[in-house]
């Protein structure tokens, strides 16, 4: 790849990304998307009941619960990263229980990545979808419950699909918040190449390195998966796709 020339307020780090090729961490990016798919589709998993719940629990305390699903909205990634660190520790209890079972600690793994990657993402797939679920018609669930459908099979055959644009979308955010994670990564996975180095430990170790050129690459590998994602979710909830898309 060949950058433009308009590049000289840049100085030496333009000249740089003039004469360099394209090189770019693919390890990094192949751990990134591996780690960001996973958490895509363990959320599907684990966000799907528990927004159902939300949305249609009548428990008057339930704010409690969304306050706490919320919460990586608002905490630093580095003290979120602190305390899942300290929950999964060799020297906590579910440490000690992984550890004896699996034969190693879980911090510093890409399973420990994985699950902080979960807890991090949370709320970017629940929200979602319990906004999606709040838009389903009550009457027509009460009809099909009316009918004797069991609530396990309205749910999959009618909060579902009535859902589905919502469900992507959550799916599809917490895809690209995952991509771009830094201070949970740094926290419980640290910078092992091939097994938690994912895009953006790569960029801040280059940028260190004074390597401008690949972070620059790296950097712009992210910013057009980014940009590709939210036009994705854009275009599915304005359904440009069909005959009279949505204005």
């Amino acid at each position: 790849m060949i950058f433009p020339t308009g590049l000289p307020s840049m100085g030496p780090v333009g000249n740089d990304l003039r004469e360099a090729g394209w090189r770019v961490n693919w390890v990094a990016i192949w751990v990134t998307c591996k780690l960001a798919g996973l958490t895509a589709l363990a959320l599907l998993c684990i966000g799907l009941p528990i927004a159902y719940w939300l949305s249609f629990s009548r428990w008057r305390w339930k704010f409690l619960v969304e306050s706490v699903v919320a919460l990586p909205l608002v905490l630093p990634p580095t003290v979120l990263g602190f305390y899942i660190l300290i929950a999964i520790g060799p020297h906590s209890p579910f440490g000690r229980l992984y550890t004896n079972v699996v034969g190693h600690p879980l911090p510093f793994t890409f399973e420990g990545l994985l699950l902080a990657s979960i807890l991090y993402s949370l709320p970017f797939a629940v929200q979602p979808f319990a906004a999606a679920f709040d838009q389903v018609d009550r009457r027509v669930i009460e009809a099909s419950w009316t009918l004797g459908v069991s609530k396990l099979k309205t749910f999959f055959k009618l909060i579902v699909p009535l859902s589905t644009a919502g469900l992507v979308t959550g799916a599809v955010l917490s895809f690209a918040h995952t991509m771009g994670e830094f201070g949970v990564v740094l926290m419980i996975g640290g910078n092992l190449e091939g097994s938690t180095r994912t895009v953006s430990i790569d960029i801040y170790d280059e940028v260190q390195a004074l390597n401008y050129v690949g972070a620059a690459q790296t950097a712009l590998f992210l910013l057009v998966v980014s940009y590709a994602v939210l036009l994705g979710v854009y275009a599915l909830n304005r359904n440009v796709w069909a005959a009279w898309p949505r204005k």
